[in-house]
Formats: C-alpha cells, sequence, structure tokens
C-alpha cells in the first residue's frame, strides 16, 4: 500500500507537471500572438495615412471604433462559462477567435488599396477584433482559474506562488510585441501591409491548429459544473459586482483610463508627417518600450508584488503624467536644443510612455484574480477588460474632441503642447479617489 501510495503520488506529480506544460505553450502561444497584434497593426497605420490618405483624427477614431468588439467581453466570458463544447469551455473559444482573426487579416491581404475601400477596412478590422477579444476572454478565464488554484492551494502556492501565472503570460505578450515591433521596421521598409497582414494572418491560422489539437482535460483546471444555466450566470455576476471592493475598483481602473483624452494619432502624425521619423525609428522605439514591458513582469514578480495595489497602481499612474509632461517640453522643443536628437527621444521616451499605460495592469489583474470568486472567472475578467476597452474608446474620442478644439490637425500642430498639458492634468484626476483600490495585504488576512 505504501508502494501504491509513492506510485500514485508519482504519478499526480507527472501528470501535474503535463498539465503546467500543456497550459504554458497555450497560454505562451495565445498571449505571444496578442502582443504580436502591433505588427499588422502599424501596417494598418502606414496604409491608412499613405495608401488611404485619412487624416490624424480619422486614423484616430478608426483605431479606437474598431475596438468595439472588446466592450462585449463580459457577454463571451458569459457564453465561455455557460456553454461547453464537446465537454470543453474554454479552447473551443480560444479556437473560434484565432479563426475569425485569420478570416479578416488573410482577407485584407488579398486586396490591394485600389480595390478595397475605407467601410470594407474597417468591417475586416471589426471582424479581427472580435476574434481576439473572444480569444483573449478564455485565456484570461484560464489564467485566472490558475490564479485562483494557486492562491487557494497551499501545495500549489508553493510551485506555483500568486501572480507568477500573470507575469508568464505578461512577459509572453511582451515579447510578441517586441519580435512584432522589431520586425515592423524591417518589413515597413520592404514589404507592402498587404504582405504584413498575410504573415499575421498565418500565425494565428497556425494557433488555431494548435488550439484545436489540444483537449481541455489536459490543463488541469478546477472542475466546474457541466453547463451551467446562463440566467444563474448572469444572476452570480451581478451579485459579484455588487461587492464594493470589486465594482468600486473596476470603476476607479477604467475611469482612471478614461479621463485621459488619448493623443496617439496626433502623436503619431506629428512624428512622421511633421519631424519626418522612419518607420525603422518608430518600430525601435516600440521594440524599446515592449523590452520594457517584459522587464516590468519580471520586476513585479521579484520585488514589487509584495506592494499594496493601493500604493502601486497611483505611483505608475502619476508617473505617466510627469512623461506627458515631458512629451509637451518635447514638443515645444526643449530637448532639441539641449542637444537631445528628436528620434534618440522617440525611441526612449515616447517608447516608454506609450507601454507605461498598461504597467498598471499587471498589479491590477492579480488583484482581480485574487478577489474573483470561483466559477464567474470568465465574467469577472471579462468585465474588467470590457470597462478597460471601453475607457480606451472614450479616452480616443476625447483625444480627437480635444484636437479638434485645439485645432490640431495633420498640418497644424501649434495647439500640441496646450493638448499634451491638459492630457498630463486629467491623469492626476484619478487619484483624487485612489483609495477605492482595495489594499492586497488586507485581503489575504480576511
Amino acid at each position: 500500500m505504501a508502494y501504491s501510495r509513492i506510485a500514485s503520488g508519482s504519478d499526480s506529480e507527472g501528470s501535474g507537471r503535463g498539465s503546467e506544460r500543456t497550459r504554458k505553450v497555450l497560454l505562451g502561444i495565445g498571449f505571444w500572438v496578442q502582443g504580436f497584434r502591433c505588427f499588422p497593426w502599424m501596417g494598418v497605420n502606414f496604409f491608412l495615412k499613405d495608401s488611404l490618405g485619412v487624416d490624424s483624427s480619422t486614423l484616430q477614431i478608426l483605431q479606437n471604433s474598431a475596438n468595439f468588439p472588446m466592450v462585449a467581453k463580459p457577454f463571451y466570458g458569459i457564453i465561455s462559462d455557460s456553454f461547453y463544447i464537446s465537454g470543453q469551455h474554454r479552447l473551443p473559444y480560444i479556437a473560434l477567435g484565432a479563426f475569425l482573426q485569420a478570416v479578416s487579416w488573410l482577407v485584407l491581404a488579398l486586396f490591394s488599396p485600389s480595390s478595397i475601400s475605407f467601410f470594407a477596412i474597417t468591417i475586416c478590422l471589426l471582424i479581427g477584433n472580435l476574434g481576439a477579444s473572444i480569444s483573449e476572454v478564455a485565456n484570461d478565464a484560464i489564467v485566472a482559474e490558475i490564479g485562483k488554484q494557486s492562491s487557494s492551494s497551499s501545495k500549489n502556492a508553493q510551485s506555483h506562488p500568486s501572480g507568477e501565472v500573470q507575469s508568464f503570460v505578461w512577459m509572453a505578450s511582451s515579447l510578441g510585441g517586441v519580435l512584432g515591433n522589431i520586425l515592423v521596421g524591417i518589413a515597413m521598409n520592404r514589404f507592402s501591409p498587404q504582405a504584413m497582414f498575410l504573415v499575421f494572418g498565418i500565425i494565428v491560422s497556425l494557433q488555431y491548429l494548435i488550439t484545436v489539437f489540444i483537449k481541455e482535460s489536459s490543463l488541469g483546471l478546477p472542475k466546474a459544473p457541466p453547463n451551467p444555466r446562463i440566467r444563474n450566470q448572469l444572476s452570480e455576476l451581478l451579485v459579484v459586482l455588487q461587492k464594493p471592493e470589486i465594482s468600486y475598483s473596476i470603476l476607479w481602473f477604467a475611469a482612471s483610463y478614461a479621463v485621459i483624452p488619448a493623443l496617439t494619432g496626433t502623436m503619431f502624425y506629428y512624428q512622421t508627417q511633421y519631424l519626418r521619423i522612419e518607420s525603422s525609428v518608430l518600430g525601435i522605439s516600440k521594440v524599446f518600450g515592449q523590452v520594457a514591458m517584459l522587464l516590468w513582469g519580471v520586476v513585479y514578480n521579484s520585488h514589487l508584488k509584495s506592494i499594496s495595489p493601493r500604493k502601486l497602481i497611483p505611483a505608475i499612474q502619476a508617473s505617466m503624467a510627469v512623461f506627458m509632461v515631458s512629451d509637451m517640453l518635447f514638443v515645444k522643443g526643449v530637448y532639441r536644443t539641449m542637444g537631445i536628437p528628436d528620434s534618440l527621444y522617440v525611441v526612449i521616451f515616447s517608447g516608454f510612455l506609450e507601454v507605461l499605460y498598461f504597467f498598471k495592469i499587471l498589479p491590477f489583474s492579480v488583484l482581480m484574480a485574487q478577489l474573483c470568486p470561483p466559477g464567474c472567472e470568465g465574467s469577472i475578467m471579462a468585465v474588467l477588460m470590457s470597462a478597460i476597452a471601453l475607457a480606451f474608446i472614450v479616452s480616443g474620442y476625447l483625444g480627437v474632441a480635444l484636437s479638434s478644439f485645439l485645432m490640431v490637425t495633420g498640418n497644424d500642430f501649434s495647439g500640441l503642447p496646450y493638448a499634451l498639458m491638459i492630457q498630463a492634468a486629467s491623469t492626476l484626476v484619478p487619484l483624487c479617489w485612489s483609495s477605492c483600490i482595495p489594499d492586497g495585504f488586507k485581503l489575504k488576512m480576511n
């Protein structure tokens, strides 16, 4: 009997290692592809600007409007939690999302600029983001389930400390972003945007094939009741969202993005139209940003995850405002007079600010994984991602309105320093109610 217990323990340990490897393959590919999406999207920016001749406001409106499928993430999360396909409720949705992305990007790759309309491009981008959002919801739910196992099981906590899974997928996404942005600088000078769309379409097609051949039972996820009613799932979600520590946290986090008028389209035109920054330099800038994101995942997992989210997240928010003031000085030519080349500033400071927006997502996702009750992981994480997507859309529209009010156009950037100062001031506003963020230490004690 002692031998059988040892053998059983050995089998379960081997099974656990196998499940861990399979999860890392699945999540590593999924989040790597998610980070690599910057590759075709940079092609979209130059395609719209150079081939179709759209202005900066139109570009930014399209960038943000294409994210509307992301707002419906709670619906995808409820569907994923409630409806099983062949006994599985995560992997079929990842495969569906990859399939939709493959179709949309391959269609874009097949048409020349003269034969495709702005409306057709918008539809394809909406379908692509619909697929991406479905896949992200299922991937986020798997991460939340694993994170819940890690924080609730002392045995798993020794091998998978709280926050380790989130850091792993964060780094996988960052690696995808690093490679994508390195290739952007090369591809934009040698290939057409359609070739970039084709490459990404092939990549997500491979993701689809890999996902199809993985069985969900091999992931070692916690058992859930088969086919729970969608009405029950909605009721449970509403009950969970009534908890102040969850609802207030999500509202604050979304508002911390929504109140900031985004100027991404305007800055893209300022750098490429006015400063004549090469696409390769923009690619290097984004690589620098993605490397910073990768290092942030390592540093957070090693040194910062013990810091209370109520202290860490507002500190990141304040840092964003500081870099926005730096952008204002850059536009006014202060750094140029100090002998700092425009391209160097774009690579280091602009690249870092672009990803600094996302730094607070990592500690906040760890916090939400701790708060998320069993059975609602997909729905709660989907609500969070939906709130963030809606906040970015609102932020983008506010940025277009601000640029229009200050008469900042693709040819006139005289009002851009004032827009950046307003942006920096808006970033500091959410700090006034940062007490809405729960204290992670108190949560663990309770």
